[in-house]
C-alpha cells in the first residue's frame, strides 16, 4: 500500500490530492496550519486519513513533526503555497512579503524534504514532487506577480540540485506545474478545475522513476522548460 505525504491538505488542490490518494486506497498524512475541516471533502474521519498540524515555515515543528513518524513515505508532495504580497513588481515591492514568500514558496519545501528524508529512505520506491509553477519559467520575460515567478524560479533550482543529490539515495524528484486550476489562487477564471489537476499530479506521482528525476512536467505530463 502507497504512503502519501502532501502538504497543504487544507483546501484547492492539496485537498483534492487527499481525496484521490484515499479513493486509490492509499495512506494519507496530510499537513495544514490547522486541522482539516472541510465537511464536503469527508476525509476528517477517513481511517486513513492522518492530520499532522504544522506550519510549513516553522522548521522546528516540520522536524518534530517528522520525528513523530516512524512509518515509510513513498511519496511526499510538496504543494503549500502562496500567491504572494497584493504589491510585487519590480517597481512597488512589499519586502517583507517578498521575504515571506521565499519562506513558504522556496525554502519550506527543502525544510520538508529534509525533515521527512530518514521516512522517504525507509520506502522501496521513494518519490519527491514538488507543486511549482511554469510562471516560474525563465524562458520567458513576463514580469506581473515577481514575488511568487521568483519564488518558484527559485524552488525549481532547488528541487533540480536536490535531484542530483538524492539520485544516488534511490529517490526521484520533479517539479509539477499543476495549470491554471480554479481555486482560491487561481479565480474562478482558470482553465481546469482541482480534480483535473490533483489527477494528472498523482498519475504523474505514480509513474516517477529515476529516469524522470530533475524534471519539470505540466499536470498532463508532458515536459516543461526551465
Amino acid at each position: 500500500m502507497t504512503t502519501i505525504l502532501i502538504t497543504g491538505t487544507n483546501r484547492g488542490i492539496g485537498l483534492e490530492l487527499a481525496k484521490q490518494a484515499l479513493a486509490k486506497g492509499w495512506t494519507v498524512y496530510g499537513s495544514a496550519r490547522t486541522v482539516v475541516t472541510d465537511s464536503d471533502a469527508h476525509i476528517c474521519d477517513h481511517p486513513r486519513f492522518h492530520d499532522m498540524v504544522f506550519d510549513v515555515t516553522d522548521h522546528a515543528a516540520v522536524r518534530a513533526a517528522a520525528a513523530g513518524l516512524a512509518t515509510p513515505i513513498d511519496i511526499l508532495i510538496n504543494n503549500a503555497g502562496t500567491i504572494g504580497p497584493e504589491r510585487q513588481s519590480t517597481l512597488d515591492m512589499d519586502f517583507d512579503g517578498f521575504a515571506e514568500t521565499f519562506a513558504i514558496n522556496t525554502l519550506a519545501p527543502l525544510a520538508v524534504v529534509q525533515a521527512f528524508l530518514p521516512n522517504l529512505k525507509l520506502s522501496a520506491n521513494p518519490r519527491i514532487l514538488t507543486v511549482t509553477s511554469w510562471m516560474g519559467s525563465l524562458s520567458h520575460a513576463s514580469s506581473d506577480r515577481i514575488a511568487y515567478r521568483a519564488s518558484k524560479a527559485a524552488v525549481n533550482k532547488v528541487m533540480q540540485g536536490l535531484a542530483t543529490d538524492l539520485k544516488p539515495m534511490g529517490i526521484a524528484v520533479a517539479n509539477l506545474h499543476p495549470g491554471w486550476v480554479r481555486t482560491d489562487m487561481g479565480g474562478a477564471g482558470a482553465d481546469i478545475d482541482a480534480a483535473t489537476s490533483a489527477g494528472g499530479i498523482l498519475k504523474i506521482a505514480e509513474a516517477l522513476t529515476l529516469d524522470g528525476t530533475g524534471k519539470f512536467y505540466n499536470y498532463d505530463g508532458s515536459p516543461l522548460a526551465w
